[in-house]
């Protein structure tokens, strides 16, 4: 017996060792390459963790700050403390940005074979690990600079310790830790961790009470200290800025909607006749109550549609990308005998609950967002419940079945769903990089590049605003010292731009609409260049050069992976 099981022991190491292996080559393979560019916001991280680097402060000049501030908005802080070694070794490049993402995807997954096998057994814990594994959304989150698999580290390695604990009383503290961490990570966290933890308390108090004092105060007190801090950089400061930016409650559309809606009432009643109760009626009816509860349950259904599931995804080509849902549509099958298999015949009842509750209410952070009921990042929370969900409708779901149809259904499950990776993996590598290069902030880095080699020729050099802000692609691309930085950018009024925010000689704005390019030649000068957006010319100047704007020189045009052009340097026509 005892060699049976050190074999199986064995086995099991060297099977999680091989799905992380590869689940590292998933995530690492060509990250230079694909995505095509560094977004905005990954930028932004890369910059920070440059100016922490460089100064001990945010690139605003906040030292060792709690929120980081930036343009977008406060961000939160580990992921940015998590990628200075990376930063400090590669530079801000997709692969000294990216780093804390890849690496978290992958222990992320040795993290939820942990837990699982915790709550149930080694084959519903290996299978979970591979279907997170080969995850389009897991694998899509992973190689970018998202905060969320980090985010997912902690949530589920915390989990391992709590279940440890109960066998382990002196780990409980690491899992307040782990727990205690994720609300720096993501703000979903800061409000699914403390449901989570409430949750957690009142279903096993009595194994969390017999841990020894020592180790319970220890955990309680990481915890409120936590709490208190991320509370405090969420609805003080800057932080309530990002949470009202984001928030339902504070949709600009509820007051226009409502209005309207009572206008057209009041029209009907002019029409047609009314009286008092119909005026009632229209303002019980029509009223923000009323708006938000339909938003957020709106919100909340299409959290666990179908069409964001299995077939279309997030329609944010850098959440997902064409033609591929957030789950491979070969997992809806397992995932509806594992729902009803799991919940039916499940011995534990605390287990069950945990589940349920995790999938109940960990897409109320995003389903209290504006457009969060198709936002892939702030309901990444609920996937690993849904990969255990099939992994447990594929190991035990199945067992309905006689051992003919059983081994017929694992088969056909497993070819279709390695057909549907194939198919995932020849779009995202093939077809992706193309049509998400916009999304994706592509030729930024190749316009800055150009300016550095040829702005002593030029008095002036304006980028354009009309894509994006430009500023955080020229502070990390150039890339300029943050001591600079943090000095902050002047303002002058430039002829044909309005005011425009300055360093040196380098300004980010616009051509005023009223004036558009036919008119800019008149504006500046011989040694000003002005880079455009593709946008604000209608013709493609790569293939058609000539109809340039009058009075202007193409120096050079910028084109997007695809070939198609992304910007234009434009300068003033010499006389000859």
């Amino acid at each position: 017996m005892i060699e049976i099981v050190k074999r199986e022991f064995k086995i099991s190491n060297l099977l999680i060792i091989l799905i992380l292996v590869i689940a590292s080559i998933l995530r690492l393979w060509n990250i230079s390459k694909v995505p095509v560019s560094l977004f905005s916001d990954e930028l932004d991280i890369g910059y920070q963790a440059y100016s922490i680097i460089k100064t001990g402060k945010d690139y605003m000049g906040n030292p060792w700050p709690l929120a980081f501030q930036s343009y977008a908005d406060a961000r939160t802080p580990l992921y940015i403390y998590s990628a200075i070694p990376s930063v400090y070794f590669f530079g801000i490049t997709p692969l000294g940005v990216r780093f804390p993402a890849i690496l978290f995807g992958v222990l992320g997954i040795l993290a939820l074979y942990l837990f699982i096998t915790e709550i149930t057994n080694g084959k519903i814990a290996a299978i979970s690990a591979i279907l997170l594994s080969v995850s389009p959304w897991h694998i899509q989150y992973s190689r970018a600079a998202f905060e969320v698999t980090e985010l997912l580290f902690f949530l589920l390695i915390g989990f391992y310790f709590f279940f440890l604990s109960h066998r382990k009383k002196n780990v409980f503290w690491l899992s307040a830790f782990s727990f205690a961490l994720t609300p720096w990570i993501y703000s979903t966290a800061k409000f699914f961790t403390p449901m989570l933890l409430i949750f957690l308390f009142l279903v096993w108090r009595k194994k969390i009470l017999e841990i020894r004092k020592k180790d319970f105060w220890v955990g309680i007190m990481i915890l409120i200290l936590s709490g208190t801090l991320a509370f405090s950089t969420t609805f003080l400061g800057d932080g309530i800025k990002r949470f009202g930016y984001i928030s339902i409650f504070s949709d600009p559309t509820a007051t226009t909607e409502v209005r309207d809606k009572r206008l057209y009432d009041a029209q009907f009643r002019q029409t047609y006749g009314g009286n008092v109760l119909s005026k009632v009626a229209s303002r019980i009816v029509h009223n923000r109550g009323v708006f938000l509860i339909q938003k957020i349950s709106d919100n909340y259904l299409s959290s666990f549609s179908t069409d964001l599931l299995f077939t279309r995804g997030d329609l944010n080509l850098r959440h997902s990308i064409e033609g591929v849902g957030q789950l491979y549509k070969t997992e809806a099958i397992v995932l509806l005998l594992g729902i009803i298999s799991f919940f039916s015949f499940f011995k534990n009842k605390k287990i069950k609950l945990l589940i349920g509750f995790w999938m109940i209410f960990g897409v109320i952070p995003a389903a209290i967002t504006q457009g969060g009921g198709g936002h892939a990042t702030r309901l990444i929370i609920i996937l690993p419940p849904l990969v255990f969900l099939a992994a447990y409708g594929l190991v035990e779901g199945t067992k309905i079945f006689n051992s003919g149809i059983r081994l017929s259904l694992i088969s056909l499950f497993s070819i279709s769903l390695l057909f549907e990776f194939f198919l995932y993996q020849h779009t995202y590598w093939i077809h992706n990089p193309w049509y998400s290069e916009r999304s994706w902030h592509a030729g930024y880095k190749e316009v800055v590049q150009y300016i550095k080699s040829q702005e002593v020729g030029y008095d002036k050099i304006i980028i354009t605003n009309s894509l994006d802000d430009p500023k955080i692609f020229f502070a990390s691309y150039y890339p300029i010292d943050p001591e600079v930085w943090q000095g902050g950018l002047e303002k002058e009024y430039v002829s044909g731009f309005g005011e425009l925010s300055h360093l040196e000689k380098f300004y980010f704005g616009q051509v005023d609409g009223t004036i558009g390019l036919a008119g800019l030649a008149g504006l500046i000068g011989e040694k000003v260049l002005y880079v455009a957006a593709q946008r604000e010319i209608k013709d493609n100047l790569i293939m058609d050069p000539q109809k340039t704007p009058p009075g202007l020189t193409l120096v050079k045009a910028i084109p997007y992976p695809s070939g198609e052009p992304a910007f234009y340097l434009l300068e003033k026509k010499k006389a000859i």
